[in-house]
């Protein structure tokens, strides 16, 4: 830990030493911070128009974030990637993130056919840990996507992660993080086995929502 640290004020030195390096990366989050808001204006749009057509919103709410500099080498770290300003844009994938909050699981589909069905719109990744969740019960769908920002000059590609999950696996998820936070170790097989419990219990319970919605909108028809 404490040569981690030690790499990370050489990586901030850096910065603080050369003008052109802290301009380059204060530029680079700005490219991201834009690609962020391309994305969450499509889904911005495409929940309007889901609203004029259907009655109601698939997207209750939309959350953005971009990775501090100390999560980003941390991370560049962890996966023994260069510190470096080209190593951020080579090996990450989530410095610009959006999570996308569904009323319904088949909502989470929806949004994501709209949105990646866009003709500017290029999928990089796409892993569902909804069908397939994570050992401890995580379940969301994840989605690396490539947009171009447009600025006075040129135009760029940039990546966002965009995660799309419901209220009750982002309860669920929130509460992990928490437990996380406090120091709680994957090692501790009786509390994954717990969390995974919880994680099942909100899912059965996410599917019985969305079956008790398509039965009052079959008894409509």
């Amino acid at each position: 830990m404490n040569d981690l640290n030690a790499k990370k004020e050489e990586f901030v030195k850096q910065f603080e030493g050369l003008e052109s390096t802290f301009s380059e990366i204060k530029m680079l989050m700005t490219y991201y911070e834009c690609a962020i808001l391309e994305v969450k204006t499509k889904l911005d749009v495409l929940n309007k128009e889901f609203q004029a057509n259907e009655l109601r919103n698939p997207i209750e709410t939309i959350k953005t974030r971009i990775k501090s500099p100390a999560s980003i080498m941390e991370k560049l770290e962890r996966k023994g990637f260069e510190l470096s300003i080209q190593s951020i844009k080579d090996n990450l994938d989530d410095v610009a993130g959006i999570r996308v909050i569904c009323s319904f699981v088949d909502d989470i589909y929806k949004v994501a056919d709209m949105l990646t069905n866009q003709d500017d719109i290029k999928i990089l990744s796409k892993k569902d840990y909804i069908k397939n969740p994570k050992k401890n019960g995580y379940r969301s769908l994840h989605l690396v996507v490539e947009i171009p920002i447009f600025l006075s000059n040129e135009k760029k590609p940039m990546r966002v992660e965009v995660q799309i999950r419901t209220i009750a696996m982002d309860f669920w998820a929130s509460l992990e993080h928490e437990i996380h936070y406090k120091k709680f170790s994957n090692s501790n097989v009786e509390a994954v086995k717990q969390l995974t419990e919880c994680a099942d219990v909100i899912y059965e319970t996410d599917m019985k929502m969305l079956k008790i919605r398509k039965n009052l909108l079959d008894e409509e028809d």
